[in-house]
């Protein structure tokens, strides 16, 4: 059918009318009766203060029921043309609520509600400054005493925390603190950001040197600032360095860095953390009424304690701590794992003339990155996007308004062709010995990612050094104890090891509020990350969302920021909203709020 049809958009304006009248008259009945059996409503804080999706019209009902007399929302209005593609009706549309301004998309089927999305955007009477209504960044006149923009930058970066307390307290100054910091900034909410390195972005410069980003520069914008027309396609992780830090400087920025976080304690009295710092050798107590975690998707590094390791005379690290090839010239190495870090630890000593062994341990999901890169150069983060006239933000939310329950149907496609067209390359790893799937649903590394955060590799180059033999390979095995100069493996074999490189993986981020605050803070809070697919390090039951991600936990006052950079440059906006209104002390009752269900 024609992708613009006349009809399709009376359907779309005629249902989503219905739909308004029955919300401004708080039906919750006659609005749930508009959506089919299968259905789904995802909210990101526009009517819940909460990022939750409902599936089914009873779960709807429910929804609406519990938020409409508080939301109000009214002025809903279709903005755009309503597509019709395969007899799916997409309509993007406005809408109003009681506190701020959102935006929506719904898809029709067979004339009754399919899947709706709902985003508040901005809150009313403190929304960003901006366009028309940016600062003039001078004042007219003469005035004595008259302070200049660095003097009083100055003196708020060198009273707040100390003088008066910032309002948020955000730990990391990588992308998704900074991103967020930024966001809280233009909202004038007070705002440290507390990080253990010297510079921001320090955290990128502490890898390995070969390490760069594998996502395009298309996803990869930081909020506010754009990446130039000439940066990479894929960023070299100093590159990614310098403008982080550059970032925090024209964002103006209140990063304390060389800062440890020591320890938080929530008071439940004053609904206040204490949070305690040393920042370059003085101890400081800073006392936020909301602290975010972003120190990146991963928690602790997992190290595996091995049999025989006091007595190895090599060099035995995880991956986090590995820095690089030099001086390993010659020697046998050893690389525990088989998923991202491994392949490219594994290709970095290879290329500085190293003999590299991978110990791979269970099957890992693999696409070759010239493939992704073609199925991604078709969609709206590419370069095709941009010519078309697709913002950034219309992308995100274009991302954002398919639930999860329905994502994984277009991956599954796209890799039944990245099969067909990489067959050869699926062959020669495969006769190598090399263990590879797609996903326990086949639908590649983007659910994946989304389920457990770990088990592929998007290739680079390393698949090649594995199936010519370059990169030796043991494949369905572990390390189960160290030599003297050997690792031992469980089928009884032995491999010489003057290095081990053990890329076996990290924790969930609860395991960092585990360290700073309480194990038995982390055990309220529950897991973070992962949908409830019941997929491998995925356990059910279904959540409908990443768990504890971006959105009040059942520890009060406490927040998780991670994911990678598009996610935390879109939940960022979400995220900041929601320390927004409650620095201003506006209402904001969470509904369904699901808490610990593993």
């Amino acid at each position: 059918m024609d992708r613009n049809d006349g009809a399709a958009a009376q359907m779309a304006a005629d249902w989503l009318a219905r739909l308004s009248d029955a919300l401004v008259r708080g039906d919750a009945n006659a609005a749930a009766a508009l959506f089919g059996d299968v259905s789904y409503w995802r909210d990101l804080i526009a009517f819940t203060w909460n990022i939750a999706t409902f599936e089914g019209r009873t779960a709807i009902r429910d929804m609406l029921a519990g938020t409409l007399a508080a939301t109000r929302p009214e002025r809903w209005r279709i903005d755009g043309t309503p597509e019709i593609t395969d007899g799916v009706i997409t309509a993007w549309f406005n809408f109003d609520t009681t506190l701020g301004q959102g935006r929506g998309c719904f898809r029709l089927k067979e004339g009754a509600g399919w899947t709706m999305f709902t985003a508040l955007l901005e809150l009313k009477g403190h929304e960003e400054k901006r366009g028309a209504t940016r600062d003039e960044g001078i004042e007219l006149g003469a005035k004595r005493g008259r302070l200049s923009w660095q003097e009083r930058h100055d003196r708020e970066v060198a009273t707040l925390g100390r003088t008066h307390q910032p309002f948020c307290v955000i730990v990391g100054a990588s992308q998704c603190g900074l991103g967020l910091a930024a966001r809280l900034k233009q909202l004038n909410v007070p705002t440290i950001v507390v990080d253990k390195f010297e510079r921001p972005g320090e955290s990128w410069r502490a890898r390995y040197k070969s390490l760069c980003l594998h996502d395009p520069v298309w996803v990869d914008h930081m909020p506010y600032l754009p990446f130039p027309d000439h940066w990479p396609v894929y960023a070299p992780k100093d590159r990614m360095a310098d403008w982080l830090e550059m970032y925090a400087k024209i964002m103006a920025l209140n990063v304390w860095c060389s800062t440890n976080c020591d320890r938080a304690v929530y008071d439940e009295g004053s609904g206040e953390w204490r949070v305690e710092v040393t920042r370059a050798g003085e101890r400081l107590t800073l006392r936020p009424r909301h602290l975010v975690l972003a120190t990146g998707l991963s928690g602790m590094p997992q190290m595996p304690t091995f049999a025989g390791a006091r007595e190895f005379g090599g060099t035995l690290v995880h991956s986090s701590r590995y820095r690089g090839a030099d001086g390993f010239a010659g020697k046998n190495c050893v690389v525990v794992g088989s998923n991202n870090s491994a392949h490219d630890i594994c290709a970095d000593l290879w290329e500085q003339g190293a003999q590299v062994t991978m110990v791979q341990r269970s099957p890992t999901l693999v696409a070759r990155l010239a493939s992704v890169r073609k199925v991604s150069d078709a969609g709206p983060f590419s370069e095709a996007g941009v010519r078309a006239g697709i913002t950034t933000d219309q992308a995100d939310l274009g991302a954002a308004s398919m639930p999860f329950a329905l994502m994984h149907h277009g991956p599954i496609a796209n890799y039944k062709r990245i099969r067909q067209w990489d067959k050869e390359f699926y062959d020669r790893l495969a006769r190598a010995g090399f263990k590879f799937h797609f996903g326990e649903d086949e639908s590649g590394v983007l659910m994946m990612f989304l389920r457990r955060a770990s088990g592929y590799y998007i290739d680079v180059g390393a698949s090649d050094l594995i199936a010519d033999g370059k990169i030796k390979l043991k494949s369905g095995v572990d390390v189960v104890r160290l030599a003297p100069s050997s690792a031992i493996l469980s089928d009884g074999s032995e491999l010489a090891a003057d290095l081990v490189v053990c890329a076996t993986g990290f924790a969930t981020m609860e395991s960092w509020a585990a360290q700073l605050i309480s194990p038995e803070v982390a055990a309220k809070v529950g897991r973070c990350w992962g949908l409830g697919s019941g997929t491998r390090d995925d356990p059910g039951p279904w959540q409908g969302e990443l768990r504890n991600m971006w959105k009040p936990t059942r520890q009060p006052g406490l927040w998780f920021h991670g994911g990678n950079l598009a996610q935390a440059r879109h939940y960022s906006r979400y995220l900041a909203l929601q320390l927004k209104a409650r620095y201003e002390g506006l209402p904001t009752p969470v509904f369904g709020q699901v808490g610990n269900r593993d």
